[in-house]
């Protein structure tokens, strides 16, 4: 059956212009042609027809569109799944509009949004649903949550030199039109002025320049252009009285220490730096001198994306301030969630949690199982962001909560699991899947006490025992040892983990000593009292944390805000993912099932009861009423395992009713019940607000000047191969520089290594 097809109404050459009222977005100017798409149409087929008809080139383009009803979000389409998504979100309506968007208009337009080139065209407007995030890019908040876009040189279309900066500069020819044009302040209208002399390519020089009147003629001697604006007679309105628009002396070379301003230029690349916020002075300054004709050194571009991502992203000294505000707004706007913070003595900021009601309310839908673990923040400020992730029926993430704090230290992290007790409110026993240091093992006993159980992260007790045997032996030991820890690890029996010790001791005495002092029960299967279904390792959150990194150098309520944006939007992409799913359990544990299925080709022995005995590479007990097998898969997994799959079908019953209530598609769906509401801009709060609410200041500790030095941690799947002597078998050397003889440390005295060596001194 032929996929519904959609029309596509792709504009492009046109800019965005935001609503005063309700903040929502318009399309004005350019060109707009229908295509159609369907869930079969592939991204560079769509851009590959989208370049031919803009004529443009397909790699240097951005294609965005407004969520179903909301006009105030955009969401790029950068993957196949993008496209695949929207086609989706819009099969109801038959159409939906497209913008495409040259990165050109990126960094030249000074609107509000990036600028595009479309034409506006009505679509059916539909009721806004309410669970439909409403703020992943709001035009008027300092921070953009729409997905960055990969970026290329700004001249994607091909044109010569002289034509890109005659198109750059065609917006503002007649930005400024003659006597009697009014603007709001002065400012307005020296930034007015200041383009209109670039697009037109000419120098001028302030004869006049006060709060009262500003006058300014043509750089260029003998040239008559002349301007002369001052305030309108009782009203606060700034209006040109006099021009002349003549000049004589045909444009001049721009310079870059006149007119290029770093305040100017910073508002140039303001709007490509949300797009693109890795945007490296050397880009901004080919870009500036491409598009407009000024040639900037490296320092001013560098010197203007400070001001520019200044003006983007606010002060981080009042963002701390804002704390207190934050916090309220969380917890007004998300009633249900917990946002706490608390300051040292001096009042200068220590932690700060926040658990959204959408999280806590999902994860009782989920296994009662949470990963901890924490990442550094590169901001001016520093800190740690300590996280507790846990895994949705269908083993994707599920965010639960987080905090920044200043430092990791025990006395942190404590506070985090009291904060995170508080917010979760169950006395259901929780498994917890960490790092075996930090403290974190104490606290967890200190809290939850004998409601959880606590799982060593096998990943990092394999990094601490590599490092701690690098050195002694061999690449090939170590490689094999760390290979007999992580099957010791899995081995679901007693006999198997014993059998993997005995690998490990065979090879080092001192390593299996290692093993068995490390406390097995909080990390082997075999002793493990928990239930971590397979998960062994703490970093299973890894897509959080790379949320995290793309953001930590923003100011710490901007940094929260953006994640809980994205939070949002994967709550609301998983529900919406979820309601086409047709399968009793998720996409992920059916295809689990379906492969242990043609495993259960078994035989069964004998039955007591609801015990049955099963056959196969081995002999197994399988007690249907209590979900249990005796090769523990069944308990580890929460699925059936190949023996009890077996006695299923051969007693009749549906293998459904024994997987885990949490792999079903009903709990994946109730997990994504609840949304996370817009909330407004806190960036901004009333001073009356930031007064009444407890003064918070900046950590003590900076940022050091210069560029971090990261430490690398040596992975365990990639065990560097140290330097192995082929005379004497020792390690850290080789055989040129080897210091021994047949085995025997070299002596310096010539008579000693002939008594050694069994030769007569002086021998040949």
């Amino acid at each position: 059956m032929a996929s519904k097809k959609i029309i596509a109404i792709c504009q492009s050459g046109g800019e965005f212009v935001t609503n005063k009222d309700d903040g929502s977005l318009f399309y004005t100017g350019g060109e707009a042609y229908a295509l159609d798409l369907d869930q079969q149409t592939q991204l560079k087929d769509f851009k590959h027809e989208l370049a031919e008809t803009f004529q443009c080139s397909a790699d240097a383009m951005a294609i965005k569109y407004f969520l179903p009803g909301n006009r105030k979000t955009l969401i790029t389409i950068s993957k196949d799944k993008d496209l695949k998504r929207m086609v989706n979100f819009f099969k109801d309506s038959d159409q939906v509009e497209v913008f495409v968007i040259a990165e050109e208009a990126a960094g030249r337009n000074v609107s509000n949004m990036p600028a595009s080139r479309s034409s506006r065209t009505t679509v059916s407007e539909t009721a806004i649903p309410s669970d439909v995030p409403l703020d992943l890019m709001q035009t008027d908040d300092a921070i953009v949550l729409d997905e960055p876009i990969e970026t290329t040189p700004l001249a994607a279309c091909s044109f010569s030199n002289e034509e890109k900066h005659r198109r750059a500069a065609t917006q503002w020819e007649n930005i400024i039109t003659g006597v009697d044009q009014r603007f709001n302040t002065f400012a307005e209208f020296r930034e007015a002025l200041h383009k209109y002399s670039i697009a037109h390519g000419f120098t001028y020089k302030y004869k006049k320049n006060d709060s009262h009147r500003v006058t300014a003629k043509c750089k260029t001697e003998g040239c008559p252009w002349r301007i002369y604006a001052s305030r309108l007679a009782t009203t606060q309105l700034i209006c040109i009285k006099k021009m002349n628009p003549e000049h004589t002396c045909g444009g001049a070379t721009v310079k870059a220490g006149y007119r290029a301003t770093r305040g100017w230029i910073g508002s140039i690349i303001k709007e490509k730096l949300k797009v693109s916020p890795n945007y490296k002075p050397k880009d901004i300054a080919s870009d500036i001198k491409r598009d407009y004709g000024i040639q900037l050194n490296y320092t001013q571009a560098w010197r203007a994306k400070e001001i520019a991502r200044e003006q983007l992203q606010g002060s981080y000294k009042e963002a701390y301030s804002q704390l207190p505000y934050f916090c309220e707004k969380i917890m007004e706007t998300n009633p249900g969630s917990l946002a706490a913070y608390s300051t040292k003595e001096d009042s200068s900021f220590r932690r700060f949690f926040v658990s959204f009601h959408a999280s806590i309310s999902g994860f009782h839908q989920c296994r009662p199982l949470l990963f901890l673990d924490s990442t550094l923040l590169y901001s001016k400020y520093q800190g740690t962001l300590l996280a507790a992730t846990a895994a949705d029926g269908n083993d994707d993430f599920f965010p639960v909560a987080f905090a920044v704090v200043d430092e990791e230290t025990e006395d942190n992290w404590h506070w985090f699991l009291s904060q995170l007790k508080s917010a979760l409110s169950t006395s259901e026993q929780i498994t917890f899947v960490s790092d075996f240091q930090k403290g974190i093992r104490e606290s967890l006993l200190d809290i939850f006490g004998k409601e959880c159980y606590h799982g060593y992260c096998v990943r990092c007790l394999a990094e601490k025992l590599n490092k701690d045997l690098k050195g002694q032996f061999s690449h090939d030991a170590r490689r094999l040892l760390i290979q007999d820890f992580h099957a010791a690890a899995s081995a679901r029996k007693l006999d198997e983990f014993e059998r993997c010790v005995e690998n490990i001791k065979a090879i080092s005495v001192e390593a299996y000593n290692w093993v068995v002092n490390s406390e097995p029960d909080h990390w082997a299967n075999a002793f493990f009292g928990g239930a971590r279904y397979n998960h062994m390792a703490s970093n299973f959150g890894r897509e959080f944390y790379d949320w995290v990194s793309e953001v930590d150098e923003l100011p710490i309520t901007q940094m929260v805000d953006v994640l809980r944006g994205k939070i949002m939007e994967l709550i609301y992409r998983r529900r919406l993912e979820s309601s086409q799913w047709v399968t009793r359990l998720t996409p992920s544990m059916e295809e689990k099932l379906q492969q242990e299925i043609p495993k259960a080709a078994l035989q069964l022995l004998l039955s007591h009861g609801s015990t049955f005995e099963v056959r196969g590479e081995s002999l197994e007990a399988v007690d249907i009423d209590h979900w249990d097998c005796s090769c523990k898969g069944w308990q580890l997994s929460g699925l059936p395992c190949c023996h009890a799959i077996s006695v299923l079908e051969y007693i009749g019953r549906n293998i459904y009713d024994y997987c885990s209530r949490f792999f079903t598609v009903d709990s994946y769906r109730a997990t994504y019940t609840e949304s996370i509401n817009p909330m407004p801009n806190v960036e901004k709060p009333e001073r009356s607000e930031l007064q009444e609410a407890t003064i918070v200041t900046p950590p003590p500790t900076k940022r050091p000047p210069g560029r971090p030095k990261l430490k690398l941690i040596e992975s365990v799947d990639i065990i560097k191969r140290q330097l192995q002597c082929s005379k004497c078998k020792g390690l850290g050397h080789n055989k040129k520089t080897c210091n021994k003889v047949n085995g025997i440390e070299e002596v310096d005295n010539p008579v000693l290594v002939g008594l050694l060596t069994d030769e007569p001194e002086g021998s040949t």
